[in-house]
């Protein structure tokens, strides 16, 4: 198996994915099967992509940014373009619908289960969280249910406990990032 880099535009996807992906590929070593590479913001992520790109050409990459107010599609295209230009038209490109925590609110009970709060996994029934990739600021959302929520600790937190089955989640950004990275894993 090729090294799979990933690369984000914030530590606290860093943090998240450092904790989920030996979770999700149990056999997988951190440095040998996989390595996550976090940058200061879209605008650096994406000066950055390039170099990143060239700089392994044996790797297999794969690359989350988030949606915020972009258009999905346009944003997406702008990303396979880079990678195309750069040696790595295969690359997998993820758009986090609409920032990191709208995954966490997708699946409550993992973080009710990271933070000791049993009665924060009841709250995944309410209507506004069946579909938390609508939500307008997920990361305030978060915060109101979770005050002591901070995006490094907290989504590094959440990454140990955040399931691993699309079922279990209702973002479905977070159904796609699993389904594709999947995929992307058995094509090698």
């Amino acid at each position: 198996m090729s090294l799979m880099v990933f690369l984000t535009e914030e530590p606290s996807a860093k943090a998240f994915l450092d904790a989920f992906i030996p979770r999700k590929y149990p056999d997988w070593l951190e440095g040998r099967d996989f390595r996550v590479i976090a940058f200061s913001g879209k605008s650096d992520l994406m000066a950055k992509i390039p170099a990143k790109l060239r700089g392994w050409s044996d790797a297999r990459f794969v690359i989350l940014h988030d949606k915020d107010a972009n258009d999905c599609l346009i944003l997406k295209q702008k990303i396979r373009d880079l990678c195309r230009q750069n040696g790595q038209p295969g690359a997998l490109i993820r758009i986090v619908c609409r920032e990191l925590e709208s995954w966490y609110l997708g699946d409550l009970a993992a973080v009710a289960q990271a933070f000791n709060r049993p009665q924060h996994g009841q709250q995944r029934h309410k209507s506004k969280f069946r579909q938390p990739d609508d939500l307008g600021n997920p990361k305030q959302e978060l915060k109101k249910i979770l005050p002591e929520y901070t995006q490094i600790a907290g989504s590094q937190r959440i990454g140990l406990f955040l399931s691993p089955s699309p079922e279990d989640n209702s973002s479905t950004s977070f159904r796609v990032f699993l389904s594709g990275l999947d995929n992307f894993v058995t094509a090698q």
